[in-house]
């Protein structure tokens, strides 16, 4: 499927091939449903690693996954490729079977800080404001030396972002607590989507998507997004940071000779879709700069008018099947389609897209100068894998015989942001009520203190004959005793008046 120099399409009046030395400048696959898209990107996928090129894709329909069995060509397909003067040999081509889920592939997981706080905006449908806190809870995470792994890290730090809102506000200007939990309710819905299957450890390695089997093959590395595909903005986040990281981790290579990955992005408009402006600009430049790094980009989508212009412009391979034009959206659609190519004068561009039949493409791709050749109607050439899904026996097979068996299959949880808030809350916690118990001790000794305070003052005020225990003397006088000294006064004043008498009548006997 590859020569020395390309990978064979197929032929129109002459071999069409994607130049390997110009497939680092990204291309296109577009078509409506039907029109022979996955068959055409099972060509690409395995003409590359038959040349050496390691290839990553995304298998939306779970029919990509025969490209790791041999296939078994029917009729059609023989004279297919006997009108091509092609020898049509099967062959399966090296795979890696991935899976978000850990179920039809290995696990492939990230980091939260690797996905950063725009692409979690991005795949949270966040707002600027709520992005803008986001931003400040990765802020303080590194600032806190707070690792940010998996989703209770995230979770762990907006929890402390909010408790401490007016802190950290003053620094980052108004963080609102009823933003912070916005954003959380948010990731319970994330994590309902299987979200928190995406991040943790061990993180995917890039260097395992890159890998050549004993031959010199290219690995295909193939993720299961069957089910992915149902939560939209989670497999295209996904798919577009693996982008970003490979743009940020591989050294410049400038063009060389084939290139070191080819990135295949099915449903590409879902990247595309509801994107605010400066996540567009961000695609846009890692498409323009990634190429240097030797990768090579290409959009599989419906429509060319699904991607924007700015990226559009830099798909210098493109391979165009069938469009239908019902609707006047539709024929704007096949308009900017028939524009995107360099005419060719035998025949009208946009009324050969709408006649091509099954396994026909249009096809224009850079030539040895780095140029778009006019554009030709080409027929595909057949697969040399199978067509359609594979048994699940099949990928078991595959997966025990692959060469990252057991490096991501079991996940590990070191210590990051949610165990050391949650150190640090314990330990809060702890000083908190030894704090409340220190203060009540010292509440009830100064109670105490302030008892004995008192009783002393009142023993000081005593006078000293009393201080000892004895029986309180009375004033008062019992009715016996009054009555006593009663009798003996009148008795007294008897005795006293018979004195005197007796003294003053013998007076006066004498001076008688």
């Amino acid at each position: 499927m590859a020569g020395e120099n390309g990978v064979l399409i197929g032929y129109s009046d002459h071999p069409e091939l994607l130049l390997l030395n110009r497939a680092n400048r990204h291309g296109l696959v577009a078509g409506a449903t039907g029109t022979g898209k996955t068959v055409t990107l099972q060509i690409l996928a395995q003409g590359l690693s038959d040349a050496g090129v390691p290839v990553f894709a995304a298998d939306v329909k779970g029919d990509l996954s025969g490209i790791s069995q041999p296939g078994t060509p029917n009729e059609k397909f023989q004279a297919r490729a006997a009108k091509m003067d092609l020898t049509l040999d099967p062959a399966a081509a090296p795979v890696i079977f991935w899976d978000l889920f850990g179920e039809q592939g290995h696990p492939i997981r990230a980091t939260v800080s690797e996905m950063g706080p725009l692409l979690l905006s991005r795949m949270l449908e966040l707002n600027d404001a709520q992005e803008g806190v986001l931003t400040v809870a990765f802020r303080v995470a590194d600032e806190e030396g707070l690792l940010l792994l998996d989703l209770k890290d995230l979770q762990a730090a907006l929890t402390f972002v909010g408790e401490n809102a007016r802190e950290i506000g003053a620094r980052y200007g108004n963080v609102s607590p009823a933003t912070v939990a916005t954003i959380q309710r948010k990731l319970l819905v994330l994590e309902d989507q299987g979200g928190a299957n995406m991040f943790g450890e061990p993180a995917l390695a890039l260097s395992d998507l890159m890998r050549v089997d004993g031959s010199g093959r290219g690995y295909v590395s193939m993720l299961a997004a069957d089910r992915l595909i149902a939560s939209p903005r989670l497999y295209a986040t996904f798919l577009l940071w693996l982008m970003s990281e490979l743009f940020e981790e591989l050294p410049e290579v400038g063009d060389p000779d084939k290139p070191r990955l080819a990135f295949f992005f099915d449903e590409a408009h879902l990247l595309f879709r509801d994107a605010p402006k400066g996540l567009i600009e961000k695609i846009e430049q890692v498409v323009r700069l990634i190429r240097s790094k030797g990768v090579g980009v290409y959009f599989v989508t419906q429509n060319p008018a699904d991607i924007p212009d700015t990226v559009l412009g830099q798909l210098g391979n493109r391979i165009q099947h069938a469009l239908r034009a019902y609707t006047p959206a539709d024929q704007r659609g096949l308009k900017a389609a028939a524009d995107s190519f360099r005419p060719n004068p035998a025949f009208d561009t946009a009324e050969a897209i709408q006649a091509l039949g099954v396994g026909e493409a249009l096809v224009s791709v850079l030539d040895p100068k780095g140029a778009p050749t006019v554009v030709q109607k080409t027929l595909v050439r057949p697969p040399a894998s199978r067509l359609g899904p594979i048994l699940p026996g099949e990928r078991a097979a595959t997966m025990a015989a692959s060469p990252v068996k057991g490096l991501y299959d079991q996940t590990k949880d070191r210590e990051s942001a949610f165990e050391l808030l949650k150190a640090r809350a314990e330990q809060a916690a702890d000083a908190k009520e030894e704090a409340e118990a220190r203060a009540q001790a010292d509440k009830e000794a100064a109670a105490d203190a302030a008892v004995r305070e008192r009783q002393a003052r009142r023993t000081e005020r005593l006078p000293s004959a009393s201080r000892a225990p004895s029986r309180r003397n009375s004033n008062r006088q019992s009715m016996g005793e009054a009555f006593a000294k009663s009798m003996l006064r009148t008795i007294g004043n008897q005795v006293g008046r018979e004195l005197i008498r007796g003294v003053l009548g013998g007076l006066q006997k004498s001076r008688r």
